[in-house]
């Protein structure tokens, strides 16, 4: 499979998880150790929990979102990494962007690195 058809694959997981707000399921997406590189706040994480903690927290931002979308461009790629930058279109307006560093663990895809971009 290519590197677009790849990310296409893992971001159709990635929806589920988020739309059935399940942060065992979104857990197991995201690489140990991984990074989330927010402003003013990165997250190391070392342990899965961490990840579910953190998605766990959030899911209150999702409040009303039944549908969500995903416009996903590869903008890199080596044999082990895919970077996608992929734009969230949530049914309740709100618009996410993130560019995902996905990396080869052997067994499957998961998220190394996580960083937000601007939306406008």
């Amino acid at each position: 499979m290519d590197a677009q058809g790849t990310a296409q694959g893992f971001f159709d997981r990635y929806t589920r998880a988020l739309l059935d707000r399940d942060e065992e399921a979104l857990a197991d997406l995201y690489a140990v150790p991984a990074l989330i590189a927010f402003p003013q706040q990165s997250l190391a994480v070392a342990d899965r929990s961490q990840t579910a903690a953190f998605f766990s927290s959030a899911f209150g931002q999702y409040e009303g979102v039944e549908d969500t979308s995903a416009d996903i461009t590869v903008i890199a790629e080596a044999p082990h990494s895919i970077w996608a930058d992929v734009t969230w279109h949530h049914d309740n307006g709100m618009t996410e962007r993130f560019v995902y560093q996905l990396l080869d663990t052997g067994d499957r895809w998961q998220i190394g690195v996580l960083t937000p971009l601007p939306t406008d």
